[in-house]
């Protein structure tokens, strides 16, 4: 018996937003501050994750993801340049004496002594617990990166814009969060609003799955389920969300997987031993276990 209607559609609704949005206030406002030791540098402040895309769940997902982007220097990525245009970035190019480094510590310090001791640093981003009505908050400190596509000189270019930091451990990570918040939002216009509202039921969904033993948390991260689902095609999203589950259920049994992109269509969903792409085994883990809770329901 498929999970009811009534319970999809209580599933659907969006997560506290008033209180998150609160969180994000009181530390943008921290982070733009005169006294801030990078203050006189150039950076930017916007959301990222499911609150900032409106697909924040309720009973989890309480951290709000801020972003603080330097945007004095970038890093750039020019492996989809022909050599002449290689040549000619080069020729121009000049390093910068103040970078990722020096640009989160002075974040991390800052955030420490305006919310006290309990600020530490994770494995991406720098943790900021709540208190009274401001939730935890993850915050990412990352520099601007550059993918370019075409460079002639400084003023006739071309390049994608993201962000770019390392994890504690040395890795380097690099990401398109609005373009992925961007193509998120033309998918739900042009699904007639349904594709925000099916991505909220799938992570209620699998938080369903890990508390009722069908999945082990953190098999399916919230980042990869809202990708997999901006592949579905568009008519897949109907009316009702038991006939959309199965829509894109199905859909995804039998596509390419190799042929899926993530939401910010610069990076595959699907790839091997990398740090911003889900793994085969992740993917499939997920779909057999939904399948399978599915039909084995009796909500």
């Amino acid at each position: 018996m498929a999970i009811t209607e009534n319970q999809l559609d209580t599933w659907s609704h969006v997560g506290s937003q008033q209180q998150s949005a609160a969180t994000y206030q009181a530390i943008r406002s921290v982070l733009e501050h005169r006294d801030a030791p990078y203050a006189g540098r150039d950076f930017e402040i916007f959301l990222q994750g499911s609150y900032g895309n409106d697909t924040n769940v309720r009973g989890s997902e309480s951290d709000v993801d801020v972003v603080i982007c330097l945007t004095d220097v970038f890093n750039s990525d020019i492996s989809g340049l022909d050599p002449a245009d290689k040549q000619a970035y080069e020729a121009n190019r000049s390093p910068a004496s103040y970078g990722f480094s020096e640009f989160k510590a002075e974040v991390l310090a800052w955030l420490g002594a305006n919310f006290g001791s309990g600020v530490t640093p994770g494995r991406k981003a720098i943790a900021v617990p709540g208190e009274g009505n401001r939730r935890d908050a993850d915050v990412l400190a990352c520099i601007e990166h550059h993918r370019y596509t075409s460079y002639r000189t400084p003023l006739n270019n071309r390049y994608h814009v993201g962000v770019n930091f390392f994890s504690s451990d040395g890795d380097r990570i690099v990401n398109f969060p609005k373009q992925h918040k961007k193509n998120c939002t033309s998918k739900h216009q042009a699904t007639n609003g349904r594709f925000k509202s099916n991505v909220r039921v799938l992570k209620n969904l699998r938080n369903a799955m890990v508390n009722d033993g069908y999945l082990k948390k953190g098999i399916a991260p919230s980042y990869f389920l809202e990708g997999m689902l901006w592949n579905v095609p568009n008519q897949n999203f109907v009316a009702g969300y038991q006939q959309s589950f199965e829509n894109y259920i199905c859909w995804l049994e039998r596509c390419n997987v190799s042929d899926l992109s993530c939401a910010n269509d610069l990076h595959w969903l699907i790839r091997e031993n990398s740090n911003i792409c889900w793994s085969l085994q992740g993917f499939q883990t997920f779909l057999t276990a939904a399948r399978q809770y599915w039909n084995s329901s009796g909500r």
